[in-house]
């Protein structure tokens, strides 16, 4: 019975009409979302229309003419076109929240400089609420007759009050206010228009086209100009309440630029047409005198200076409510919570009053004024650089829908904005930086991690392509060599041991792997790895140190390892060192075998070009290694003499640049063999040319005995060792177990590669490729040279031919004729003598070719196509009597 009354309830329910009061479908969307008109253009095209076009723009025409006025216009243009372009880009990249600029630049450049942005941002645009309203008093107190104790500072305070409630009630409200200002613009645009039509002069018009200055000074008057173009960013800071940000930003800005950019240059053009140059300079209202409705000027004067501070009113609380969110202050999170559908951000609203009623209780602030000049000149250049940042990572995810960008157009937006801040006020521009830089190094110290992704690991992953294609365009050189070690893990009790003593041999120079390999013969260890993974993870995070993890399944061990080692890194960067914990017998035993720490897993590294290094310390050696005074520890270095020498001092070197090692002690033990004082110089010489500070110490013997004498106090022991088949030896031929005892940590090392320490820039594979290539270029050259010389003989004869010809057609004297007869013999032979000498550089170019492709292929570069040489031989007629290519070509004796 309850279910079926539920059911007719159910069904009562769902027939009740649209008009019993229920709210459709469209009314469930929250209020407050704005379109493109009144949330991007309405607030950009009234800041842009402000108190600069009703009273500095003729002042400006009025000193620079007309011609360099437009210059100005065209030029403080350009960077918010180019902002426009990088804005709409970025805009149609990303679904933009909340905080307009602020949110662009922080999601592209990351939470440092974004942080560093909005904070000034919303400073800048809290003060010049303050700015505008005080302009706003200035001009009623000049067009009104009030009395003495009302002063602009008063007025400015109560236009700010007034604004403060539209600001309160949210954007909805402070749209309708800006309609009303709007239209007040227009009429008074309309008017100026107007009267301009009608005192149109051509010949005023052609006398402002120039200064009649002498040298008018182009950058101040510029910078009396540029404030008109800083608010077209506003509609970006109302990107929080629009309906489809990804839309209403770029059109709506572009509109907003667009049309200003047209009544700009306009407005300059009337002035010239209408006023003498005189007139414009001196009089600041000169715009009333060319209107058709004077009154009407004054109002817009009045509506233009509410409509900028109204839209600042909008804009700070809105970054200051996204920077607060993101919870980059702390003092700042109280501001993120909203009010209503809207998420109107009251709190910030109150904050930004009491900024700008205490800028305009301070009354004068030029300085202030520039430095805020400065910080919207910023924001602009990190947007445009952050546009430009995105899409120089080349990241597949920056697909913005807007067709008609290039981030050339960015790059070059950036570098204006930063030459516009020096030409303006550098001292300002200095400032400003300097307060960003503050804030972006204290940001960088206590932001800790960063809450989104950025496009910084996007463009260092493009840096990462680009210098792993750079290096693999190179000869690999012996002064190049790097540890690129592979830690491999089974003991999970040593791992941090293993993990500290990597870190020592990077030297801030390599890099470590940590390596855990799994074996599955099921298919079913997924989910085992992942959480071995994370075990690595835990690991490398609890040793502090920078180094990669890495788990690797196959159904066997000892295939995995050996593809491991085959498959590991990518390009030109591989793995060249294998680091392990040494498992002696006992160990070993247990272990079996197929244990990665075998003999024959060490055999199948060595085999593979791995350096060797196996790591064999107790928690006891650790405990006392780490109880030994800086100033007291020593390294000591056992040299056999073999090929793993130069490894041994290497290392050594690359562990003292860690902070542990930097006071330490380096000594190179060598046997004498005999003859002490031979084997010390030359121990003396090895270090000498290695560049390797440490004391040369020369033994009488290399034995186990003397190896304990030596060094049991030492802090760490590095010596080498020998695989033999599956057994790990010692260089004496022992067990290493026998040696090891009684000694502190020790690195048994044995070296795949003779790393040369004393090797010059101009020996390895990049001077024998050079080498080969001068032969080459050598040969070509000569082969050039002969073939010149080839051409020039067979044209002197065929010249010399001819002459016989025409001399036995003319029936000349015996003499001559006999003479050029002679003439053109040897000329024949000198010819024949040239192509020998081609054909014999045309051997010594292919010769040269063939040793260039095997020196290149030799060190892994593709070598160029191989050059053909093509012989120029003398033209002549197929006559009877006269010499042909094949006279002139000598026949190719067979070679052996």
């Amino acid at each position: 019975m309850v279910n079926e009354k539920m059911k007719q309830g159910k069904e009562k329910n769902a027939t009740i009409p649209k008009k019993s009061g229920f709210p459709s479908k469209s009314r469930l969307i929250p209020t407050g979302k704005l379109g493109t008109f009144a949330g991007v253009f309405t607030p950009g095209i009234l800041t842009i229309l402000g108190i600069i076009l009703f009273l500095r723009l003729g002042f400006v025409v009025g000193n620079a003419g007309l011609g360099m006025a437009l210059l100005i216009i065209f030029l403080a243009n350009t960077i918010s076109v180019l902002t426009t372009f990088s804005l709409s880009a970025i805009a149609t990249n990303l679904k933009v929240k909340g905080g307009g600029d602020y949110y662009l630049i922080s999601r592209t450049l990351g939470i440092e400089f974004g942080g560093a942005l909005g904070l000034v941002l919303f400073l800048a645009q809290a003060v010049s609420i303050g700015f505008y309203c005080v302009g706003f008093g200035e001009v009623m107190v000049e067009i009104l007759p009030l009395a003495g104790w009302v002063s602009a500072q008063l007025i400015a305070a109560l236009a700010i009050v007034f604004l403060f409630f539209f600001a309160w009630l949210g954007a909805d409200w402070a749209t309708r206010f800006q309609y009303v200002v709007m239209m007040i613009l227009v009429l008074a645009l309309l008017s100026f228009f107007a009267g301009g039509f009608l005192q149109w002069n051509p010949r005023t018009l052609a006398a402002n086209w120039s200064s009649s200055l002498d040298a008018p000074l182009f950058w101040p008057l510029f910078a009396i100009f540029f404030p008109a173009v800083t608010g077209f960013t506003q509609g970006v800071s109302m990107s929080g309440d629009l309906d489809n940000p990804g839309k209403s930003l770029p059109q709506g800005t572009f509109l907003a630029v667009g049309l200003s950019i047209l009544i700009y240059f306009g407005a300059a053009v009337v002035f010239a047409a209408s006023l003498p140059a005189d007139t414009m300079r001196l009089d600041y209202g000169a715009m009333k005198s060319v209107a058709l409705f004077s009154p009407l000027i004054s109002a817009g004067v009045i509506a233009a200076t509410l409509s900028s501070a109204m839209a600042s009113f909008l804009g700070a609380p809105r970054i200051l409510q996204s920077l607060a969110n993101d919870r980059i202050f702390k003092v700042l999170n109280p501001f993120s919570k909203g009010e209503g559908p809207a998420n109107n951000p009251r709190r910030g609203v109150w904050l930004s009053l009491a900024i700008a009623l205490t800028v305009a209780a301070m009354g004068n602030l030029n300085l202030i004024a520039g430095v805020v000049s400065m910080f919207f000149l910023i924001s602009y250049g990190l947007l445009n650089y952050a546009t430009y940042f995105e899409a120089r990572a080349a990241s597949p995810s920056f697909r913005p829908r807007f067709r008609f960008y290039d981030k050339r157009l960015s790059l070059v937006g950036a570098v204006i904005c930063l030459l516009t801040m020096l030409a303006i006020d550098w001292k300002a521009g200095a400032v400003a930086v300097a307060v960003m830089a503050a804030l972006y190094q204290f940001l960088k110290r206590t932001a800790g991690p960063s809450r989104w992704a950025d496009s910084r690991r996007s463009y260092q992953l493009h840096l990462v392509r680009q210098n792993l294609m750079a290096v693999a365009s190179e000869p690999e050189h012996a002064r190049d060599w790097r540890p690129q070690i592979l830690a491999v893990s089974e003991d999970p009790d040593k791992r941090s041991t293993l993990l500290r003593f990597a870190s020592w041999m990077e030297g801030a120079s390599g890099m470590t792997t940590l390596v855990k390999i799994l074996t599955d013969d099921k298919g079913i260890a997924h989910k085992h790895k992942l959480e071995v993974e994370k075990e690595l993870v835990r690991a490398i995070g609890e040793s502090g140190h920078r180094i990669f993890p890495l788990v690797v399944t196959a159904p066997s061990s000892e295939v995995a390892f050996e593809l491991l080692l085959q498959c590991y890194g990518i390009g030109p960067l591989k793995g060249n060192t294998l680091l392990m914990n040494h498992a002696g017998q006992t160990e070993q035993r247990i272990l079996g075998p197929d244990s990665l720490r075998s003999g024959r897993s060490l055999s199948a590294a060595y085999r593979l070009g791995y350096n060797l290094v196996l790591l064999k310390a107790g928690r006891d050696e650790w405990d006392a290694l780490d109880s030994t005074v800086p100033e007291e520890r020593c390294i000591d270095i056992w040299c056999h003499g073999d090929v793993s020498t130069g490894f041994l001092l290497l290392l050594a070197y690359l562990m003292k640049r860690d902070s542990f090692w930097e006071e330490a002690k380096v000594r190179v033990l060598a046997p004498g063999n005999g003859e002490p004082e031979e084997a010390g110089e030359k121990l003396r010489q090895l270090l000498e040319s290695s560049r390797i500070e440490a004391e040369p110490v020369i033994v009488p013997a290399f034995k186990v005995q003397t190896l304990h004498e030596y060094s049991a106090k030492a802090s760490i022991v590095l010596m080498p060792f020998r695989v033999r088949g599956e057994k790990i030896l010692n260089p004496f031929g022992g067990q290493v177990d026998q040696l090891v005892k009684g000694l502190p940590v020790t690195a048994l090392v044995l070296a795949r590669e003779d790393i040369d320490l004393g090797v010059e820039p101009e020996e390895g594979a990049a001077a024998e490729v050079a080498k080969a290539q001068d032969a080459f270029a050598d040969a070509r050259g000569q082969l050039k040279k002969a073939e010149e010389e080839a051409a020039r003989c067979g044209k002197l004869w065929e010249d010399i031919f001819r002459q016989l010809l025409k001399a036995q057609i003319a029936e000349k004297p015996a003499d001559e004729i006999l003479d050029l007869e002679m003439q053109s013999s040897k000329a024949r032979q000198r010819t024949v003598e040239a192509a020998r000498d081609v054909a014999k550089a045309e051997d010594k170019v292919e010769i040269a070719s063939r040793y260039l492709n095997k020196i290149q292929s030799k060190h892994g570069i593709t070598p160029p196509p191989e050059s053909k040489g093509e012989l120029v031989w003398p033209k002549a007629e197929k006559e009877e009597g006269k010499p042909s290519d094949a006279a002139a070509k000598p026949e190719k004796q067979p070679k052996k």
